[in-house]
């Protein structure tokens, strides 16, 4: 067992940037609603707390609460923002509505030293952090100080040292708070005292052996996507139990120009592990056709996938277990605070189980590990880093990077594009610097100018992003001239387009993906 945090979710739009704060530092982190909480004190034994932002408001009835056992386990707890003010409420403090609120940007200045600030924040200084609340702490419990103010929050940092207990009004988990991952560092390294034992050599470790435990001597078929999740998953299940595994890549038609090759050789014929490659494209464009819901879509490629699944299967005359390359991501996006069904944002095939007629269990071994973590075990693997290094690729493919209906002509336009695009970022030298980038072809036609002549074509729109793991993303501010000779590329070498548009929207308030 390695020295684990725990993250008590109380619904914040964050919380997953605090998880991934904590593993930076080489200490395993494990977000929970608050309401199963008390369980996963039992299950982790966590070494510290940390309470997470959230939307309720402590003051309301009913309102989220910590199980009083994280405050009687003698182990240090943190809490941000509403986390700060349960714990001032459940500790004998009060906490206030009806004061001026603060949202975003805001100074605060440290009065009194603390272990959360040592080398990094000075007594009598100022510091730039990211509000975000309406109500505040106006009364301390018993035993805690004021480490730091700010014009709205006269306890935007309390501390009882003795039982190491810290809160925080704002929130050190976002960028926006300039030193506030050394802040995290400072909790979980010196106030807790963890080592940082939990690497990706660790964790390929363990997760063989867990493998090895949950599978024994039977069969496991892969589903591989052409992503690096699924590649990593399935190296990793294969170094654990060798040919009892078989890998089955669904061409489903909606693939990137060359991917499909691309992932063949590398299974086939580097790491010669026993692949069934499946030309389904047909049946996938004929059951999409004239679909344009983008959640029909997805269910539809959903559902097809587990069809195929299931009668390759068969055909290798059965396995117990399909693998998946579910994410922590996809785990947390897929579940909300209150335990049940979060806000749909967007269905993940991957995540939720199988259906009850395929009588088989599901081995999920990256269901820990946030993307970047996945990239560094493919490495410990030893998969090549132009296939690690690949941006995400979603795996209902092209089919919602073309919004409306879908068709054969739509999809060849969009490869081209696609393809062009890519090789214009590698070629500036920008791949590894942006973490995802595509182009999406849109349901518009405009009137262009071509030779003289009259054109009414596709509307093409360029998308690139920056981000650590997904849950939050920028656009990537390219120059224009950059995007000017991209646009001049397009138009004049994929028949179709006549019109380039870059999108400049960050997640959130947009998704990723356009679907």
């Amino acid at each position: 067992m390695h020295d684990t945090v725990l993250i008590i979710d109380f619904g914040s739009q964050v919380t997953q940037l605090i998880a991934r704060r904590v593993r930076e530092e080489g200490v395993y982190s494990e977000v929970v609603p608050f309401n199963k909480a008390a369980e996963a004190m039992d299950r982790l034994k966590p070494k510290a707390v940390i309470l997470s932002g959230g939307p309720a408001s402590v003051i309301e009835g009913e309102s989220p609460r910590a199980p009083q056992t994280v405050f009687e386990a003698g182990i240090p707890v943190l809490g941000i923002c509403y986390g700060e003010q349960a714990m001032a409420d459940q500790l004998g403090g009060i906490v206030e509505g009806g004061h001026h609120r603060e949202f975003g940007r805001a100074e605060i200045e440290v009065i009194k030293p603390a272990a959360l600030f040592e080398g990094v924040w000075q007594e009598g200084q100022r510091y730039t952090v990211w509000m975000s609340h309406g109500d505040r702490v106006t009364q301390l419990p018993a035993g805690f100080e004021v480490i730091a103010t700010s014009d709205n929050a006269p306890f935007a940092a309390i501390a009882d040292e003795s039982r190491k207990f810290y809160g925080v009004q704002f929130h050190p988990e976002v960028v926006h708070t300039p030193q506030g991952a050394q802040l995290l560092r400072n909790f979980v390294r010196g106030v807790a005292g963890l080592q940082g034992d939990w690497t990706m050599g660790a964790f390929r470790e363990e997760a063989i052996k867990k493998i090895r435990d949950q599978v024994g001597d039977k069969r496991v078929l892969c589903g591989l996507s052409g992503g690096v999740d699924s590649a990593v998953a399935a190296v990793l299940i294969h170094e654990a139990i060798g040919d009892q595994l078989t890998c089955v890549f669904v061409d489903h038609g909606l693939m990137r120009l060359g991917e499909a090759e691309q992932v063949v050789s590398l299974f086939r014929n580097t790491y010669n592990i026993p692949l069934v490659h499946v030309d389904a494209s047909e049946m996938f464009l004929k059951e999409l056709d004239g679909v344009s819901d983008p959640e029909k879509k997805r269910k539809t490629i959903g559902k097809l996938f587990i069809d195929v699944f299931e009668a390759e299967a068969k055909k290798i005359g059965g396995a117990d277990f399909l693998a998946q390359g579910t994410l922590y991501p996809d785990v947390i996006e897929s579940v909300s605070f209150t335990g049940g069904p979060s806000v749909t944002i967007k269905s993940h095939h991957n995540v939720g189980g199988l259906p009850e007629r395929m009588n088989m269990k599901l081995v999920e071994p990256l269901r820990d590990l946030f993307k970047d973590e996945v990239r560094a075990l493919g490495r410990e693997l030893g998969l090549p880093e132009s296939f690690v290094g690949r941006h995400p690729f979603p795996g209902p493919g092209l089919a919602i990077r073309c919004p409306g209906e879908i068709t054969v002509e739509k999809l060849d336009i969009l490869r081209k594009a696609d393809a062009i695009y890519l090789e214009e970022i590698r070629a500036a030298g920008l791949y590894d610097v942006i973490w995802q980038a595509f182009a999406v072809l849109l349901p518009v036609r405009t009137v262009g100018v071509m030779g003289d002549g009259r054109t009414y074509d596709h509307v093409l729109a360029l998308r690139a992003v920056t981000s650590v793991d997904g849950m939050t993303a920028d656009f990537y501010p390219y120059q224009m001239d950059f995007l000017g000779r991209t646009a001049t590329r397009l138009i004049n070498e994929v028949r179709g387009i006549n019109r380039v548009v870059y999108d400049v929207t960050s997640k959130p308030p947009g998704t990723i993906e356009w679907e």
